[in-house]
């Protein structure tokens, strides 16, 4: 059965870092886009030779759904050399149209979790989910007394994607902890990126430190498929249940 596709309409586009683009569409059918924070859409379209592909991409949306599903349809995009998709998105204008399908998957906050703490373990782009789940975690935050801990692996401060804005929801939340782990170059002392949560290293090195706990936490990883191995067996060896750790995998391609 084919897929059902829609239109979708940039209207914006900055870098976040030296390779990663932040792309703002709308619905160009008139239709919402309902989903659930932490799922993803697919982009469609066609090798040089024709042959169709698609790429997935997760949403970076904020939206407040109490009020409704909305129309923006945010995503971060990385630029790869070569690339058939980044070709795509290089060359996409403002008014320019791809076709996207979806939305898809389950890593998603679930609304039975009755956890203590969520664990957030993300690398590259794989940090966008966590960005469209912050209106929920801020609810989950306020009714049930939560800690959030997001522990973000990135090689460079240049490469922290939505860095400001989760030092800033952090201000606001004093349950939320952002913990961005730079594998190659620290922060410039006295830089907004220097604070005392500041790692130096790979972010699978710190997550002991935070002591993951098998009856109080749930965890999400996403990015690197090297992390989410790495994560996923240490958070299994601390006692953590399978299905409290839910994972998605990001594996770039041509």
């Amino acid at each position: 059965m084919a897929i059902a596709q829609f239109p979708l309409k940039l209207v914006g586009k900055r870098m976040l870092a030296p390779s990663v683009a932040h792309l703002t569409f709308t619905r160009d059918d008139g239709q919402p886009l309902d989903f659930v924070p932490g799922q993803f859409i697919q982009v469609h379209f066609n090798y040089a030779d024709g042959t169709p592909t698609r790429r997935s991409y997760s949403l970076a949306t904020i939206h407040d759904h109490a009020l409704g599903p909305g129309d923006a349809v945010e995503i971060a995009v990385s630029y790869v050399p070569g690339g058939a998709a980044t070709a795509l998105f290089e060359g996409l204008e403002p008014g320019g149209t791809v076709q996207a399908s979806g939305p898809f998957g389950r890593f998603c906050l679930m609304p039975g979790d009755d956890n203590r703490r969520y664990l957030l373990i993300g690398t590259g782009t794989g940090v966008t989910p966590y960005r469209s789940m912050l209106p929920l975690l801020e609810q989950a935050i306020a009714a049930r007394g939560i800690e959030v801990v997001l522990l973000f692996g990135a090689r460079s401060p240049e490469e922290l994607l939505y860095g400001e804005e989760f030092r800033a929801f952090a201000r606001r939340n004093p349950g939320f902890r952002f913990v961005p782990c730079f594998s190659r170059q620290l922060p410039e002392p006295g830089s907004p990126h220097d604070h005392p949560d500041v790692r130096h290293g790979y972010v699978q090195l710190f997550l002991a430190e935070f002591a993951p706990d098998a009856q109080g936490d749930i965890a999400y990883l996403c990015g690197n498929p090297n992390m989410v191995d790495a994560c996923f067996e240490a958070l299994k060896a601390a006692g953590l249940p399978v299905p409290r750790i839910r994972r998605e995998k990001y594996v770039s391609s041509k």
